[in-house]
């Protein structure tokens, strides 16, 4: 058993592991911030119904979420550079690396759109008639209205995708990116002991995912808009929002 399995040899392939995880938290990192910018434009698009631009969000958006990433890192990294060449483009000198933040990117922003978009749908149209009521322009009414509880109610979806994300770089390897799996991955073809490394790859994303799932639940609790006044983070557009709110309901009631 103990040459099959060595508890030993986990702990030495431990900070080996390790050194490649600032790959794994930098492609994290890119894809949720493309996904967070890009994301945001497509929800308003589809939210808004711009002509045929929201048409082809809705297209790309059902193409993410319906295929597997493996299947999208495929595409971007062997399909586009051979459409591009044909167009007499050469990206055959790119790093392998951005092909990966590509692919990760447009499949987070598409799980993102989804996710703001709901939330938008969530405010009540009456608080968009009152903002208008209340003299704000369309950019005025999202950024101080509407944009601060999309915050809120997204934010825990928002870190659910987070942790998937982080999970999702385990593919990465799959074209030779050197991150935590694929370190892993060639401990175990150098020492012919795999289990050993991919035991260490897990205990430290097992470790990461409950540090991020701990971040976020911080981050809820602070935004809870009824506890606002008892903690130390509050939103400059509180009192709007409730100005905003107060002249929905007097239109409700009115109708």
């Amino acid at each position: 058993m103990s040459s099959f399995f060595s508890w030993d040899l986990v702990w030495e392939f431990f900070p080996k592991i390790l050194s490649a995880l600032p790959v794994t938290l930098l492609i994290v990192g890119i894809a949720t911030f493309v996904g967070l910018m890009l994301g945001n434009f497509i929800a308003f698009m589809r939210v808004e119904k711009i002509p045929i631009v929201s048409q082809i969000a809705a297209v790309f958006v059902s193409f993410i979420r319906g295929t597997p990433i493996l299947v999208q890192l495929y595409i971007v990294y062997y399909g586009v550079p051979s459409l591009l060449q044909a167009i007499q483009i050469d990206v055959s000198s790119w790093n392998k690396i951005i092909f990966i933040y590509i692919t990760y990117g447009l499949n987070t922003a598409a799980f993102q759109s989804e996710t703001i978009r709901a939330a938008i749908l969530s405010v009540p149209i009456t608080q968009k008639e009152a903002s208008i009521a209340c003299g704000l322009t369309k950019s005025q009414m999202y950024l101080r209205v509407i944009l601060p509880q999309v915050v809120r109610v997204a934010l825990p979806a928002f870190g659910t995708t987070t942790v998937a994300l982080l999970q999702d770089t385990s593919l990465a390897f799959t074209i030779g990116i050197v991150d935590v799996v694929g370190k892993a991955r060639a401990i175990g073809a150098v020492t012919f002991h795999t289990l050993e490394g991919y035991v260490g790859a897990a205990v430290l994303f097992i470790t990461l995912s409950i540090i991020l799932e701990r971040v976020f639940d911080l981050l809820e609790k602070r935004m809870n808009f009824t506890e606002a006044k008892k903690t130390s983070f509050q939103l400059p557009s509180l009192s709007l929002i409730k100005k905003v709110q107060k002249i929905g309901i007097q239109k409700i009631e009115t109708n």
